[in-house]
């Protein structure tokens, strides 16, 4: 639902195992009006485009040699919160990297993984938005972020793109 030309890329982790987010991002390419891809290690950032983590890597963003621009860093850096790729490891560079600038939703899963990143991008000027719990599958991730106090808007995830 989100429109081809939103003008900023998107960064997204899915908690699914190799292959599977390859599959994943083919099949929301053919649906969506932006560009989906899985994400490829030293890819600059572009607008328009949504690069999704791969199973089974951490990604984060990283400055390239001319300062300007941001670039994917995938690496084989240890899961955390049980988590390959992990929503806390990505967000922590965003917030590093896109101070004041950041836009972070949080939607369904298991467990609390992106709770503390989604701190570091609020501590550093970032807008939050977590889905509500009647639209969750399961409400764990979203809930964290909301029992935390990180949450600038709760929405139903029909209504999240908007």
């Amino acid at each position: 639902m989100l429109p081809g030309d939103l003008g900023v890329p998107l960064v997204i982790v899915q908690h699914m195992p190799p292959v599977f987010t390859k599959s994943l991002a083919n099949s929301l390419n053919a649906k969506c009006a932006l560009t989906v891809k899985e994400a490829q290690d030293g890819e600059p950032l572009q607008p328009n485009v949504a690069y999704i983590a791969p199973g089974g890597k951490q990604m984060k963003l990283v400055a390239s040699t001319d300062g300007l621009n941001r670039l994917i860093k995938l690496t084989n850096d240890p899961p955390e919160n049980s988590c390959k790729p992990s929503a806390d490891y990505l967000f922590r560079s965003v917030a590093d990297y896109y101070v004041g600038r950041t836009t972070a939703v949080i939607m369904t899963g298991m467990g609390a993984d992106g709770c503390e990143g989604m701190k570091k991008i609020k501590h550093s000027g970032g807008y939050s938005i977590a889905q509500d719990a009647s639209t969750c599958v399961v409400y764990g991730m979203p809930k964290a972020v909301v029992d935390a106090g990180l949450a600038d808007e709760v929405r139903p995830v029909q209504v999240i793109a908007q």
